[in-house]
């Protein structure tokens, strides 16, 4: 959760909407490895359609790749790698906790001490004052927290429950889906390719939900 915006500040969002949609990839693996979850080929092969079709919908548009930097990238594959390792996990071990329970510890005990530090060390104390600017960007922040953070981790985790660690990490396919809905509402343009991209990621998201032969136990 916090390597993302570090890696964001040097990456264009294009790069770290691909590598954010790496994670069922991740899941596949860590799943199999470490969980010996059943994997088919028809999920294999939707996902890498799915996948292919948010590479073309992140650089159909203006053309901004982004420069190759090293770290930042790792950043974010180790982000998305430690998301997969987490929804495997809750999928495994933790199930019969209840959504709710699991998101209130996750903000509780895991990510207030690391927030905490966070404003410290960036002098968000020292330097909030109650003006109109600084109080309607905590306003946007919070709702961003509760609704985009909070709110989607127990429907995360809830999702989990009722279908498998794959098909809940397919989330990220689609986000850049919701990007480009939100840009056209902005008044952006669609190309073609963006949109022949977003047909493609759904079109892989229905042939991996399809019952197919397992190929791993």
């Amino acid at each position: 959760m916090f390597l993302f915006p570090i890696a964001e500040t040097k990456v264009s969002s294009s790069i770290a909407g691909i590598i954010n949609s790496m994670m069922p990839i991740f899941v596949i693996i860590v799943g199999a490895l470490v969980w010996k979850f059943e994997t088919t080929k028809r999920q294999i092969t939707g996902t890498f359609i799915s996948f292919s079709g948010v590479c073309l919908l992140a650089f159909g548009g203006s053309g901004d790749e982004g420069e190759f930097k090293l770290i930042p990238i790792l950043l974010l594959l180790t982000a998305t790698l430690c998301y997969a390792i987490s929804t495997t996990t809750v999928k495994s071990k933790l199930m019969e906790v209840s959504s709710t329970v699991l998101s209130a510890f996750v903000f509780s005990f895991v990510l207030f001490l690391p927030s905490l530090i966070a404003l410290m060390g960036t002098g968000f104390f020292s330097t909030f004052s109650l003006d109109r600017n600084h109080l309607t960007g905590l306003m946007f922040v919070s709702l961003l927290s509760v609704f985009g953070t909070g709110l989607a981790m127990m429907m995360n985790y809830r999702l989990l429950k009722v279908s498998s660690p794959l098909f809940a990490s397919t989330v990220t396919l689609l986000m850049p889906i919701v990007a480009i809905i939100w840009g056209v509402l902005d008044g952006e343009k669609l190309s073609v390719t963006q949109f022949v991209g977003a047909g493609i990621i759904i079109a892989g998201l229905i042939f991996l939900r399809a019952k197919p032969n397992i190929i791993n136990k």
